[in-house]
Protein backbone atom coordinates (compact mmCIF):
# COMPACT_ATOMS: atom_id res chain seq x y z
CA UNK A 1 0.00 0.00 0.00
CA UNK A 2 1.09 3.67 -0.80
CA UNK A 3 2.79 5.78 2.21
CA UNK A 4 1.24 8.75 2.64
CA UNK A 5 3.77 10.10 4.95
CA UNK A 6 7.23 9.06 5.86
CA UNK A 7 9.04 10.68 8.92
CA UNK A 8 13.13 10.15 8.62
CA UNK A 9 15.61 11.00 11.08
CA UNK A 10 13.59 14.13 12.42
CA UNK A 11 15.21 15.97 15.20
CA UNK A 12 13.49 19.12 16.82
CA UNK A 13 15.56 20.34 19.55
CA UNK A 14 14.83 23.36 21.89
CA UNK A 15 17.60 25.59 23.65
CA UNK A 16 17.10 26.57 26.94
CA UNK A 17 18.86 28.43 29.48
CA UNK A 18 19.55 25.20 30.93
CA UNK A 19 20.94 23.13 27.87
CA UNK A 20 19.92 21.83 24.73
CA UNK A 21 16.63 19.61 24.87
CA UNK A 22 16.66 17.10 22.76
CA UNK A 23 12.52 16.70 22.35
CA UNK A 24 12.61 15.04 19.48
CA UNK A 25 15.59 13.01 18.51
CA UNK A 26 15.91 10.97 15.34
CA UNK A 27 12.29 9.64 15.07
CA UNK A 28 11.27 7.86 11.96
CA UNK A 29 8.35 6.27 10.65
CA UNK A 30 5.89 6.11 7.63
CA UNK A 31 1.83 6.07 7.50
CA UNK A 32 -0.11 4.13 4.75
CA UNK A 33 -3.43 5.85 2.97
CA UNK A 34 -6.48 4.65 6.10
CA UNK A 35 -4.14 3.23 8.68
CA UNK A 36 -4.13 4.49 12.22
CA UNK A 37 -0.25 4.94 13.75
CA UNK A 38 -0.43 5.45 17.51
CA UNK A 39 2.26 7.08 19.81
CA UNK A 40 2.37 6.47 23.53
CA UNK A 41 3.96 7.38 26.51
CA UNK A 42 4.29 9.36 29.32
CA UNK A 43 4.32 12.95 29.88
CA UNK A 44 7.63 14.71 28.38
CA UNK A 45 8.30 11.70 25.68
CA UNK A 46 8.11 13.80 22.59
CA UNK A 47 4.90 12.66 21.62
CA UNK A 48 3.38 15.88 20.83
CA UNK A 49 6.72 17.94 19.47
CA UNK A 50 6.81 15.15 16.86
CA UNK A 51 2.99 16.20 15.64
CA UNK A 52 3.88 20.07 15.69
CA UNK A 53 7.24 19.10 13.86
CA UNK A 54 5.13 17.50 11.38
CA UNK A 55 2.83 20.82 11.05
CA UNK A 56 5.90 22.89 11.56
CA UNK A 57 4.20 24.26 14.47
CA UNK A 58 7.06 24.29 16.72
CA UNK A 59 7.61 27.78 18.16
CA UNK A 60 10.79 29.43 17.37
CA UNK A 61 12.72 30.54 19.45
CA UNK A 62 13.67 28.45 21.56
CA UNK A 63 12.74 25.23 19.60
CA UNK A 64 14.12 24.46 15.63
CA UNK A 65 13.74 21.47 13.76
CA UNK A 66 17.35 20.69 13.44
CA UNK A 67 17.54 17.62 10.90
CA UNK A 68 15.34 15.28 9.25
CA UNK A 69 12.68 14.61 6.61
CA UNK A 70 8.73 14.94 6.42
CA UNK A 71 7.77 13.54 2.84
CA UNK A 72 4.16 14.24 2.09
CA UNK A 73 3.36 12.05 -0.90
CA UNK A 74 7.21 12.68 -2.21
CA UNK A 75 7.50 16.56 -0.70
CA UNK A 76 9.73 17.72 2.12
CA UNK A 77 7.33 19.93 3.97
CA UNK A 78 10.47 21.27 6.06
CA UNK A 79 11.66 22.71 2.96
CA UNK A 80 8.77 23.97 1.12
CA UNK A 81 8.12 28.07 1.99
CA UNK A 82 5.82 28.91 4.50
CA UNK A 83 2.86 30.03 2.32
CA UNK A 84 2.61 26.92 0.92
CA UNK A 85 2.95 25.21 4.18
CA UNK A 86 -0.14 26.97 5.53
CA UNK A 87 -2.00 26.07 2.53
CA UNK A 88 -0.92 22.35 3.84
CA UNK A 89 -2.04 22.53 7.02
CA UNK A 90 -5.86 22.45 7.56
CA UNK A 91 -6.35 21.17 3.78
CA UNK A 92 -3.92 18.02 3.72
CA UNK A 93 -3.38 17.83 6.93
CA UNK A 94 -5.54 18.08 9.68
CA UNK A 95 -4.52 18.45 13.82
CA UNK A 96 -7.03 18.04 16.98
CA UNK A 97 -5.54 19.34 19.75
CA UNK A 98 -5.99 18.34 23.41
CA UNK A 99 -7.47 21.25 24.76
CA UNK A 100 -10.46 22.26 22.65
CA UNK A 101 -11.48 25.36 24.94
CA UNK A 102 -7.92 26.93 24.41
CA UNK A 103 -7.88 25.87 20.76
CA UNK A 104 -11.34 27.33 19.83
CA UNK A 105 -11.02 31.43 19.70
CA UNK A 106 -13.52 32.21 22.26
CA UNK A 107 -14.93 35.72 20.46
CA UNK A 108 -15.86 33.73 17.25
CA UNK A 109 -19.05 31.65 16.92
CA UNK A 110 -17.99 28.03 16.36
CA UNK A 111 -19.93 27.98 12.83
CA UNK A 112 -17.57 30.63 11.70
CA UNK A 113 -14.80 29.33 12.98
CA UNK A 114 -15.37 26.37 10.60
CA UNK A 115 -16.17 28.49 7.48
CA UNK A 116 -12.99 30.61 7.57
CA UNK A 117 -10.91 27.28 7.44
CA UNK A 118 -13.52 26.11 4.75
CA UNK A 119 -13.57 29.40 2.81
CA UNK A 120 -9.75 29.40 2.76
CA UNK A 121 -8.56 26.29 1.48
CA UNK A 122 -11.76 25.54 -0.46
CA UNK A 123 -12.27 28.80 -2.35
CA UNK A 124 -15.59 29.12 -1.77
CA UNK A 125 -18.30 31.91 -0.94
CA UNK A 126 -19.50 32.42 2.63
CA UNK A 127 -22.78 31.45 1.93
CA UNK A 128 -21.24 27.72 1.00
CA UNK A 129 -19.23 27.71 3.69
CA UNK A 130 -21.57 27.87 6.23
CA UNK A 131 -23.58 25.20 4.68
CA UNK A 132 -20.21 23.14 5.13
CA UNK A 133 -20.07 23.93 8.65
CA UNK A 134 -23.46 23.02 9.48
CA UNK A 135 -22.84 19.81 7.48
CA UNK A 136 -19.82 19.20 9.11
CA UNK A 137 -21.50 19.52 13.22
CA UNK A 138 -24.02 17.35 11.52
CA UNK A 139 -21.57 14.75 10.82
CA UNK A 140 -19.46 14.57 14.06
CA UNK A 141 -23.11 13.95 15.76
CA UNK A 142 -23.95 17.57 17.51
CA UNK A 143 -27.74 18.08 17.32
CA UNK A 144 -29.63 20.81 16.00
CA UNK A 145 -26.50 21.72 14.02
CA UNK A 146 -28.78 25.03 12.63
CA UNK A 147 -28.67 26.38 16.54
CA UNK A 148 -25.48 25.23 17.65
CA UNK A 149 -23.37 26.94 14.45
CA UNK A 150 -24.43 30.58 16.07
CA UNK A 151 -23.20 29.55 19.60
CA UNK A 152 -19.72 30.85 20.94
CA UNK A 153 -17.29 27.83 22.42
CA UNK A 154 -18.37 28.53 26.23
CA UNK A 155 -22.08 28.04 25.68
CA UNK A 156 -21.29 24.37 24.27
CA UNK A 157 -19.71 21.55 26.75
CA UNK A 158 -16.32 19.71 26.89
CA UNK A 159 -17.91 16.83 24.27
CA UNK A 160 -19.33 19.33 22.41
CA UNK A 161 -16.12 21.76 21.61
CA UNK A 162 -13.70 18.63 20.87
CA UNK A 163 -16.85 17.56 18.06
CA UNK A 164 -16.51 20.67 17.24
CA UNK A 165 -12.62 20.86 16.86
CA UNK A 166 -13.11 17.52 14.67
CA UNK A 167 -15.72 19.17 12.61
CA UNK A 168 -13.36 21.50 11.86
CA UNK A 169 -10.41 19.44 11.42
CA UNK A 170 -12.26 17.18 8.54
CA UNK A 171 -13.94 20.26 6.80
CA UNK A 172 -11.76 20.28 4.10
CA UNK A 173 -11.27 16.27 3.55
CA UNK A 174 -7.39 16.36 5.23
CA UNK A 175 -5.56 12.98 3.92
CA UNK A 176 -3.91 12.66 7.44
CA UNK A 177 -5.54 13.54 10.59
CA UNK A 178 -3.60 14.29 13.66
CA UNK A 179 -5.15 13.27 16.69
CA UNK A 180 -3.55 14.74 20.30
CA UNK A 181 -4.80 13.81 22.94
CA UNK A 182 -8.70 14.09 21.68
CA UNK A 183 -10.05 12.62 24.64
CA UNK A 184 -7.85 13.78 27.37
CA UNK A 185 -10.52 16.33 29.63
CA UNK A 186 -14.15 13.69 28.70
CA UNK A 187 -15.17 11.62 30.85
CA UNK A 188 -15.37 7.99 29.49
CA UNK A 189 -18.24 7.62 27.94
CA UNK A 190 -18.14 10.50 25.84
CA UNK A 191 -14.57 9.45 25.71
CA UNK A 192 -15.81 5.91 23.68
CA UNK A 193 -18.13 8.71 21.30
CA UNK A 194 -15.21 10.50 20.33
CA UNK A 195 -13.39 7.25 19.25
CA UNK A 196 -15.86 5.76 17.76
CA UNK A 197 -16.57 8.76 15.49
CA UNK A 198 -12.84 9.59 14.78
CA UNK A 199 -12.84 5.46 13.52
CA UNK A 200 -16.21 6.04 11.55
CA UNK A 201 -14.94 9.22 9.88
CA UNK A 202 -11.69 7.52 8.98
CA UNK A 203 -13.60 4.56 7.30
CA UNK A 204 -15.67 7.14 5.87
CA UNK A 205 -13.02 8.97 4.00
CA UNK A 206 -10.14 6.77 3.68
CA UNK A 207 -8.09 9.24 5.62
CA UNK A 208 -4.79 8.14 7.81
CA UNK A 209 -4.60 8.82 11.34
CA UNK A 210 -1.88 9.77 13.67
CA UNK A 211 -3.53 8.83 17.15
CA UNK A 212 -1.48 10.24 20.25
CA UNK A 213 -2.15 9.41 23.84
CA UNK A 214 -0.87 7.93 27.14
CA UNK A 215 -3.69 5.53 27.30
CA UNK A 216 -2.34 2.12 25.54
CA UNK A 217 -6.28 1.14 26.22
CA UNK A 218 -7.33 3.48 23.37
CA UNK A 219 -4.36 2.72 21.19
CA UNK A 220 -5.66 -1.36 21.70
CA UNK A 221 -9.00 0.21 20.18
CA UNK A 222 -7.77 2.49 17.41
CA UNK A 223 -4.47 1.32 16.46
CA UNK A 224 -3.05 -0.78 13.26
CA UNK A 225 0.69 0.19 14.25
CA UNK A 226 2.70 1.68 17.34
CA UNK A 227 5.07 3.88 17.99
CA UNK A 228 6.42 3.92 21.71
CA UNK A 229 8.91 6.86 22.70
CA UNK A 230 10.67 7.62 25.81
CA UNK A 231 13.04 11.06 26.37
CA UNK A 232 12.70 11.96 22.64
CA UNK A 233 13.44 8.59 20.99
CA UNK A 234 11.12 5.69 19.43
CA UNK A 235 11.96 2.55 21.71
CA UNK A 236 9.72 0.18 20.57
CA UNK A 237 7.29 0.24 16.74
CA UNK A 238 5.28 -2.42 16.19
CA UNK A 239 2.05 -3.77 14.66
CA UNK A 240 -0.90 -3.47 17.56
CA UNK A 241 -1.59 -6.98 17.95
CA UNK A 242 2.40 -8.07 18.63
CA UNK A 243 3.03 -5.15 20.96
CA UNK A 244 0.21 -6.33 23.27
CA UNK A 245 0.36 -9.59 22.73
CA UNK A 246 4.63 -9.63 23.85
CA UNK A 247 5.99 -6.86 24.30
CA UNK A 248 9.96 -6.93 23.61
CA UNK A 249 10.97 -3.20 25.56
CA UNK A 250 11.13 -3.35 29.42
CA UNK A 251 9.19 0.36 29.13
CA UNK A 252 6.20 -1.17 26.97
CA UNK A 253 6.05 -3.97 29.62
CA UNK A 254 5.91 -1.74 32.41
CA UNK A 255 3.61 0.57 30.56
CA UNK A 256 1.66 -2.76 29.53
CA UNK A 257 1.20 -3.88 33.12
CA UNK A 258 -0.12 -0.34 34.34
CA UNK A 259 -3.04 -1.19 32.92
CA UNK A 260 -6.03 -1.85 35.00
CA UNK A 261 -7.20 -5.22 34.29
CA UNK A 262 -10.03 -7.26 35.27
CA UNK A 263 -8.95 -10.51 35.56
CA UNK A 264 -6.46 -9.18 38.17
CA UNK A 265 -7.18 -9.55 41.99
CA UNK A 266 -4.14 -6.96 42.96
CA UNK A 267 -5.38 -3.92 45.12
CA UNK A 268 -2.58 -1.99 43.77
CA UNK A 269 -1.79 -1.15 40.37
CA UNK A 270 1.79 -1.82 38.74
CA UNK A 271 3.47 1.13 37.64
CA UNK A 272 7.10 2.12 36.58
CA UNK A 273 9.57 3.19 39.40
CA UNK A 274 11.12 6.77 39.18
CA UNK A 275 10.57 9.63 37.23
CA UNK A 276 11.47 10.67 33.26
CA UNK A 277 14.49 12.28 33.64
CA UNK A 278 15.28 16.06 32.83
CA UNK A 279 15.84 16.28 29.11
CA UNK A 280 19.05 18.65 30.12
CA UNK A 281 20.32 15.49 32.62
CA UNK A 282 20.38 12.90 30.93
CA UNK A 283 22.12 9.66 31.97
CA UNK A 284 24.35 7.93 30.39
CA UNK A 285 23.89 5.29 28.45
CA UNK A 286 20.75 3.70 27.93
CA UNK A 287 17.93 6.71 29.07
CA UNK A 288 15.50 4.48 29.96
CA UNK A 289 18.29 2.20 32.72
CA UNK A 290 17.64 4.15 35.93
CA UNK A 291 14.00 3.19 35.93
CA UNK A 292 14.46 -0.16 34.03
CA UNK A 293 13.93 -3.65 35.96
CA UNK A 294 16.68 -5.38 34.04
CA UNK A 295 19.37 -2.78 33.66
CA UNK A 296 22.82 -4.21 33.51
CA UNK A 297 26.07 -1.79 34.01
CA UNK A 298 26.54 -2.28 29.94
CA UNK A 299 22.69 -0.19 29.92
CA UNK A 300 24.52 2.43 32.28
CA UNK A 301 27.37 2.86 29.52
CA UNK A 302 25.68 1.94 25.93
CA UNK A 303 23.05 4.11 24.35
CA UNK A 304 21.73 1.33 22.28
CA UNK A 305 20.75 2.13 18.46
CA UNK A 306 16.98 0.91 17.14
CA UNK A 307 17.52 -2.18 15.30
CA UNK A 308 14.46 -5.29 13.64
CA UNK A 309 14.13 -7.74 16.45
CA UNK A 310 10.70 -10.45 15.49
CA UNK A 311 9.35 -8.01 12.58
CA UNK A 312 9.54 -4.58 14.97
CA UNK A 313 11.85 -2.12 15.34
CA UNK A 314 13.49 -2.19 18.92
CA UNK A 315 16.08 0.31 20.88
CA UNK A 316 17.11 -1.95 23.56
CA UNK A 317 20.58 -4.14 23.97
CA UNK A 318 19.22 -6.71 25.79
CA UNK A 319 18.22 -7.57 22.02
CA UNK A 320 21.05 -6.15 20.29
CA UNK A 321 23.08 -8.79 17.98
CA UNK A 322 26.14 -6.72 18.74
CA UNK A 323 25.45 -6.87 22.51
CA UNK A 324 23.35 -9.32 23.34
CA UNK A 325 25.85 -11.88 24.14
CA UNK A 326 27.84 -9.75 26.59
CA UNK A 327 24.04 -9.05 27.94
CA UNK A 328 23.09 -12.61 28.58
CA UNK A 329 26.63 -13.46 30.47
CA UNK A 330 26.32 -10.10 32.58
CA UNK A 331 22.65 -10.84 33.25
CA UNK A 332 23.64 -14.93 34.55
CA UNK A 333 26.40 -14.12 36.47
CA UNK A 334 23.85 -11.76 38.81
Amino acid sequence: MEKLIEVKNLKTYFYTEDGVVKAVDDVSFSIEKGKTLGIVGESGSGKSITSLSIMRLVQSPPGKIVGGEVLFHGRDLLKIPLNEMREVRGNDIAMIFQEPMTSLNPVFTVGRQIAEAVMIHQNCDKKKAWEKAVQMLSLVGIPNPEKRIKEYPHQLSGGMRQRVMIAMALSCSPELLICDEPTTALDVTIQAQILDLINELKERTGAAVIMITHALGVIAEVADDVIVMYCGRIVEHADVHSLFKEPLHPYTQGLLRSIPRLDQNDEKLSSIPGMVPKMTQMPDGCPFHPRCHCALDICRQVSPEAFPVRGRMVRCLKYHPEYEQQWKEEAAGE
